[in-house]
């Protein structure tokens, strides 16, 4: 034990998981804005976890309350920031999204992409070529018009051209360059994507300029400000947690991080033997949660949190996460992964324990499978990127 520090233990953490990321019954958010507002952001990568990272949150909560604020209200906007992953950020969020995490992404992004088209052959130039690209993918969305990305490249000719990669290899092929100017300038904050040509289970966008969208440009901030905002929120979110924690969710570096935590006055605590960290405002203990049961999304926030995730997913991960380290749906009993969960091919939610819970839990665990069930309504939902568990049966 750590000498004359604060000692959070795995109850409170987990109480602290119930009522901050809405999941405990009498905890809900009052809309999908509230709900992402509380995790900091939703993941997006995959489109169908959006609207089921809400329904878990949401007491009633429909697909179209989140088209609304995404795309009239636009109280939402999707975003690439931290890991080069796809989120959902509450708007008044995006400054430090994009101060903190999104430009990091954007020059990783654009030095690979210079460096890609001049070792292929595509220019002699890349930087020169990649300017120009930019700036006609600008033009073309000044007047406020949308665009998919096939009609930007058919419009565009410096959009034009592939990269062929693997060559020789069985998973080989031609990967077109356009796409990844539209990743560099939505990293960068100046396009966003806009509007959705499919349904809720399906992500294709029309691209649009952000400051056409949104009325304005994302406000500048310095990078160590949008890190410590960034930092400070994800405290209150998922706090404790250790360095390590958050080098991992922001994507960033040690230093970047001990900065932040400095800045913010950040109160060093005790998890297990290792030292974890809230905010100095923070350290009160957090009242007992009952039990609750939990039906969560592959990607969800919750689940992808942390990198150390032992004091919730126990032994359970090369069950439930990919080789890349992506999570599966998941099924919570009191602050724990107790298992899996999914459809069958009419929409049906199937439970995939891991564990005996006891009784309590798999008769409260199965009142979710049902409400889920009928939430569906026959839709059927394939993970983009399933764990070994949900892809098996019986």
């Amino acid at each position: 034990m750590l000498s004359g520090v604060l000692r959070i233990d795995d109850a409170e953490r987990r109480a602290r998981l119930a009522r901050r990321h809405r999941l405990a019954p009498g905890e809900r958010a009052q809309d999908v804005v509230e709900a992402a507002d509380s995790l900091v952001c939703l993941h997006a990568t995959d489109p169908a976890t959006i609207a089921l990272s809400a329904w878990a949150r949401v007491d009633g909560f429909e697909p179209p309350e989140l088209e609304r604020a995404l795309y009239a209200e636009r109280s939402l906007v999707k975003h690439l920031a931290m890991r080069r992953t796809l989120f959902v950020f509450p708007r008044a969020t995006l400054s430090a999204a994009q101060a903190g995490a999104s430009e990091r992404v954007a020059g990783r992004e654009r030095r690979r992409l210079i460096r890609d088209v001049e070792q292929a052959g595509l220019r002699r130039d890349g930087e020169r070529w990649l300017t120009e690209a930019c700036a006609q993918v600008l033009e073309l969305l000044s007047d406020g018009r949308e665009a998919t990305a096939a009609e930007l490249r058919s419009g565009l000719p410096a959009l034009e051209g592939s990269i062929t990669y693997g060559e020789g290899k069985s998973w080989g092929g031609q990967a077109p360059i356009g796409p990844r100017v539209l990743t560099v300038l939505s990293a960068e904050g100046r396009i966003v994507r806009a509007s959705n040509e499919g349904r809720w289970t399906v992500s294709r966008p029309r691209w649009a300029a952000t400051s056409a969208w949104l009325g304005e440009e994302i406000a500048p901030l310095s990078e160590a400000d949008g890190v410590a905002q960034l930092v400070a929120r994800w405290l209150r979110a998922f706090g404790p947690g250790t360095e390590a924690d958050l080098k991992w969710w922001l994507g960033s570096t040690l230093t970047a991080v001990r900065r932040a935590l400095a800045d913010l006055g950040a109160v060093a605590v005790e998890l297990d033997g290792r030292t974890g960290w809230l905010l100095p405002d923070d350290l009160e203990p957090t009242a007992p949660v009952a039990p609750w049961a939990a039906l969560l999304p592959p990607l969800d926030p919750t689940t992808m949190g942390w990198t150390e995730r032992d004091w919730y997913l126990g032994p359970y991960k090369a069950q439930l996460f990919d080789t890349a380290g992506n999570a599966g749906p998941t099924m919570w009993w009191d602050g724990r992964i107790v298992g899996g969960w999914r459809q069958t091919e009419d929409g049906a939610v199937v439970l995939q324990p891991l564990e005996d819970a006891g009784t309590d839990a798999r008769r409260a665990l199965e009142r979710e499978a049902e409400r889920l069930t009928d939430w569906f309504g026959g839709t059927r939902v394939l993970p983009r990127f399933p764990s070994p568990l949900s892809q098996a049966r019986g």
